[in-house]
């Protein structure tokens, strides 16, 4: 190995370390070192070959194990990006998620998941949450539809969930199998947790009805997960919520409202995703929007509900097909 390689090697390696550092640092730092330290004797240690521990674990990241009355917030923004053969990656706008989650115990030591999120769309250029867009892909102005979940909802139990079945549409049936996270100490103190879920399954949107929203019989979607936590709260056994910041991808089919008449390519989503304390840590026009369109989503679902839909099998519930482009 030269110098040179070394010395980059170690660069990227520091500043992985200090970025990770100040994902967990950003915005929290007061709240996180407010939170109850384990001593010696309670502490806990991470048992990441333990299925119960990995399912209590994975509870305590969502929101409070131990008491339904609380939840937490989520927060997320990145950029939403075009992807079209032949062409370099094209930033189209970005994007912003509100969520509000609880967690509630059942008598078999699962927990119930409830969860409500919603994300809006900014201009790139002026960050003013969007109502109409010009699509540069078409050139055609089209209205923006806000993603608004509710509910998305899942068990964690001791065994790996199955992937969502979006009210039917997605069939796959996964064995039953222990559920035994990818955890990785990056550091000391520093935790990831990757998830990550890939599916293929038919179209809510399907060509002959939705012929302009359409992404074509099926959609192909994923979404990955990098979470960062902090060790020394997940050896704490009186911290009931484990705070955690991370990194969250979507690949998805072309948004409906993007009008692209089952043009080849997809979106990307590519973000920071991080716990809230409370309502004052989210920017002063999401805050305003929500009060305004979703008043529901500042509080977390009490109880449980279905089906649990992604936005595109809502968007087929919820809209209604565009004239196609003869028709116009």
């Amino acid at each position: 190995m030269s110098k040179g390689t070394k010395s980059r090697r170690d660069a990227l390696k520091t500043g992985a370390a200090v970025g990770v550092g100040l994902m967990l640092g950003s915005g929290q730092a007061s709240a996180m070192s407010s939170m109850p330290k384990p001593s010696t004797k309670n502490r806990i240690p991470v048992r990441f070959d333990d299925p119960k521990w990995n399912r209590d674990a994975r509870a305590r990241m969502e929101a409070y194990i131990d008491d339904p009355s609380k939840f937490s917030y989520g927060f997320g923004e990145g950029v939403v990006s075009a992807v079209l053969d032949n062409q370099k990656v094209r930033e189209l706008m970005r994007f912003e998620i509100f969520s509000t989650k609880r967690i509630v115990p059942q008598p078999d030591g699962s927990y119930q998941r409830l969860l409500r999120e919603l994300v809006f769309y900014r201009d790139l250029e002026t960050n003013e949450i969007m109502d109409e867009w010009n699509n540069p892909l078409t050139g055609e102005r089209v209205r923006v539809v806000d993603v608004a979940n509710d509910p998305f909802n899942y068990v964690i139990s001791e065994f790996r969930a199955p992937p969502p079945d979006y009210g039917g549409l997605n069939k796959e049936k996964p064995a039953k199998i222990p559920l035994l996270l990818n955890w990785r100490h990056l550091s000391d103190d520093i935790i990831s947790l990757e998830a990550d879920i890939h599916l293929h399954y038919p179209s809510a949107l399907q060509p002959e009805e939705w012929p302009r929203e359409s992404p074509g019989s099926m959609s192909r979607v994923s979404e990955l997960f990098r979470f960062f936590c902090r060790r020394e709260d997940l050896e704490n056994p009186d911290l009931k919520h484990v705070p955690s910041h991370g990194c969250w991808s979507r690949i998805t089919p072309w948004f409906p409202w993007m009008l692209m008449d089952q043009a080849p390519g997809h979106i990307t989503y590519m973000g920071t995703m991080s716990s809230r304390q409370s309502l004052d840590q989210y920017p002063k026009d999401t805050l305003e929007r929500v009060k305004a369109r979703y008043p529901e989503y500042l509080e977390a679902p009490t109880t449980w509900e279905e089906p649990s839909l992604s936005s595109l099998e809502r968007y087929a519930l919820e809209q209604k097909p565009a004239p196609r482009k003869k028709d116009l």
